[in-house]
């Protein structure tokens, strides 16, 4: 195998790949490119039995197709994976203390590592622990739920946004975004992915906010005129926080979002499952992060100051009370 020359070169043409978080997005994903014949090792916590002796079935608008055991590398510990080429980070972000455990074994001098959590921060947390050299973001457009053990259901959408920590497309992002795209996974290279962050974010904040707090999927949330003016004023936040923090964006970007939703039909966030799981909410990352950056730069954000507030006390009576890391909001 030719190797990296270094963690900024070009991409192994047969590179191995660990999924660290194999829930419905790192699975799915992890499917497609096992799929694709590339080289995929799953990190697998509660499906580990279901994939280790009935594989994979995914059901997918892009295509249905399921994995035999046999065509799967799954482990329950992260210290029998092999060291690899790209470590893809999909954990949800309430588990971004474990970064240093779960990764540190997976690195050789080369290895690279993207990221496509929600929220703002994984990066910058990636790069002070592994170094911003080795470091990718990418968002994921798409709508995918674990319906059981071992088996996915993508309903709309799919494709990945990403790019580079330190700024512009570069070789590297290049060509993991070509692989990506040779396995049936859209993917384009972002110029900026501080653009790419923050434009998630703008769907993101009002959905999985009020998604959590109403108890209410997508359709739910927008079949009334207040419903759908309140998310739109919420979006208007987000754009103002994000150019606050020199991030150009259009107003235009509201109308975008309000319409891919409609064509989602009635979708439940991610954040809105987890509270009815009882587990811990992406509060920080998804809200609180882009809410101090916001108030940080001036930028009042009354709803998302509402909206984060709620969650927290949503938080408290579900599973456990917000990270004591997080800084307060004034």
């Amino acid at each position: 195998m030719i190797n990296q020359a270094t963690p900024t070169g070009p991409l192994s043409p047969a590179p191995s790949i660990a999924i660290l978080g194999s829930g419905a997005l790192g699975s799915y994903y992890g499917a497609r490119l096992v799929q694709g014949g590339q080289n995929v090792h799953f990190l697998l916590r509660s499906d580990y039995e279901s994939v280790l002796h009935h594989g994979l079935t995914i059901k997918s608008c892009a295509g249905d197709f399921s994995l035999s055991p046999k065509r799967l590398q799954v482990y329950r510990e992260v210290e029998r994976m092999p060291k690899v080429d790209w470590v893809i980070v999909t954990l949800k972000t309430t588990s971004n203390d474990q970064f240093e455990p779960l990764i540190r074994p997976l690195l050789k001098d080369d290895t690279a590592i993207l990221t496509l959590q929600n929220g703002l921060g994984n990066e910058e947390r990636l790069a002070a622990l592994f170094g911003r050299e080795r470091v990718l973001g990418g968002m994921a457009f798409t709508c995918i739920n674990r319906h059981g053990p071992a088996m996915i259901d993508h309903t709309a959408h799919g494709h990945i946004r990403l790019g580079e920590l330190g700024g512009g497309p570069g070789a590297r992002a290049t060509h993991l975004a070509a692989l990506f795209n040779r396995c049936g996974i859209p993917c384009d290279v972002l110029a900026d992915l501080r653009y790419g962050r923050w434009e998630k974010l703008v769907w993101n904040i009002p959905f999985n906010g009020l998604s959590t707090l109403l108890d209410q999927n997508t359709e739910q949330i927008l079949a009334t005129a207040t419903g759908e003016q309140l998310v739109r004023d919420i979006m208007a936040e987000v754009i103002a926080s994000a150019r606050a923090n020199g991030v150009k964006m259009d107003d235009d970007l509201i109308e975008q979002n309000i319409h891919r939703t409609r064509e989602m039909s009635a979708y439940q966030t991610s954040m809105q499952i987890d509270r009815r799981l009882g587990r811990d909410l992406e509060i920080e990352a998804i809200i609180g992060e882009p809410l101090r950056a916001g108030l940080a730069r001036s930028v009042a954000n009354p709803l998302m100051k509402m909206l984060y507030a709620l969650l927290c006390n949503v938080q408290i009576g579900t599973h456990s009370a917000p990270s004591a890391s997080s800084a307060p909001i004034k």
